[in-house]
């Protein structure tokens, strides 16, 4: 079927679309529902692919070959789509092309090759939006003003959860390869309550993990893995990531301080106390079941595309305002530098890593 918008006006910034897997499809949705923008054309090695996303998507253009994706006329965003280690190449021919970017998460798969990718914006003067969603959930920005109030007084412990199930199928290469997503569930699925935790609370300083492979052993990744994390201040905290078990949980943030005490699980509140009440808090509670983003925790294709919606327009608006955007790419590379981290813990046997 395909996206439209009544909204959509001459003169509309253009989309393109680089991969076609399966969350062009959450982006393309997205796009077809933004004010003053529209998608223009896709690419993707494979034709029938190309084609057959086009068609579902009411998508003027669509070619195997980037170049002629990137020299097409009205194209001023391109979304990269593609295998997390495979950002690099396209993102930086968007750039030489004068593109702004929207990557999916992670910008990258290391910090070397996130780091020329944010190098090359900055010297073209093009922006880069990394995909995190969860930040323009309607819960997690609620939480988010909480904290910067400090209504939760010196924060004593900050855990993120991510206890998912993923099928056997869903590992069918190249899931699961290293050289295609750079790690499993830690960099696939939890780098999401990750990227939250960091803008809750701040980077860890301090990580201590372990990973291992549970029931996926068929695959060259982690599928569970566990860290203990130091923050600025002295607050301490826990992570828990997995696609192992079964049946799969909502995604749980759990910040609790000398004042009060926050659980979010997904976009929804699910606990807000706080010794010193508010008016607000009653209306909070009573309004904190909405989840509007949807949840991976049995299933990649639950989400919702309302929250690339939301993160999307707010970068139109951000482009054709000429002022910043909620989420950079330099904010981005948080979430990279702390999976990192992660990982060379893991990798060392639980050895700690400073950030």
């Amino acid at each position: 079927m395909a996206s439209s918008n009544p909204t959509q006006t001459p003169g509309a910034l253009g989309f393109g679309i680089v991969g076609l897997g399966m969350v062009a499809d959450f982006h393309a949705q997205a796009i077809g529902q933004l004010a003053g923008a529209r998608l223009v054309g896709v690419a993707t090695r494979n034709p029938a692919k190309a084609a057959a996303f086009a068609a579902k998507h009411g998508v003027p253009f669509h070619t195997t070959d980037l170049a002629a994706l990137l020299a097409r006329p009205g194209l001023d965003i391109v979304c990269i789509t593609t295998p997390s280690a495979a950002h690099l190449e396209p993102a930086l021919a968007a750039i030489r092309a004068g593109k702004h970017l929207v990557v999916e998460k992670p910008l990258e798969v290391d910090l070397p090759r996130t780091d020329e990718i944010l190098r090359a914006a900055e010297a073209a003067g093009v922006r880069i939006a990394p995909i995190f969603q969860g930040r323009f959930g309607d819960g997690a920005r609620t939480v988010k003003a909480a904290l910067d109030a400090g209504r939760l007084g010196r924060l004593v412990l900050a855990s993120t959860y991510v206890k998912w199930h993923r099928t056997a199928q869903y590992y069918t290469p190249p899931r699961g390869v290293l050289a295609n997503d750079g790690g499993g569930a830690v960099i696939n699925q939890a780098i999401h309550g990750l990227d939250l935790l960091l803008w809750f609370v701040g980077l860890p300083t301090e990580v201590t993990a372990w990973s291992t492979r549970r029931v996926h052993t068929g695959i060259e990744v982690e599928d569970t893995a566990v860290a203990a994390l130091k923050f600025p201040g002295g607050a301490l905290g826990a992570f828990e990531a997995s696609t192992a078990l079964w049946p799969g949980w909502s995604r749980r943030h759990e910040l609790c301080g000398e004042h009060g005490s926050i659980i979010l699980e997904d976009d929804r509140i699910v606990s807000w106390q706080f010794r010193d009440a508010r008016p607000e808090d009653d209306v909070i509670r009573a309004e904190g079941q909405a989840n509007n983003l949807g949840s991976g925790a049995s299933s990649p294709s639950a989400i919702s595309a309302e929250g690339h919606r939301r993160q999307l327009q707010d970068f139109v608006d951000a482009i054709r305002a000429h002022r910043p955007h909620a989420l950079d790419g330099r904010e981005g590379r948080k979430a990279v530098a702390l999976v990192r981290a992660i990982y060379e813990s893991a990798a060392a046997n639980g050895k700690p890593v400073a950030l």
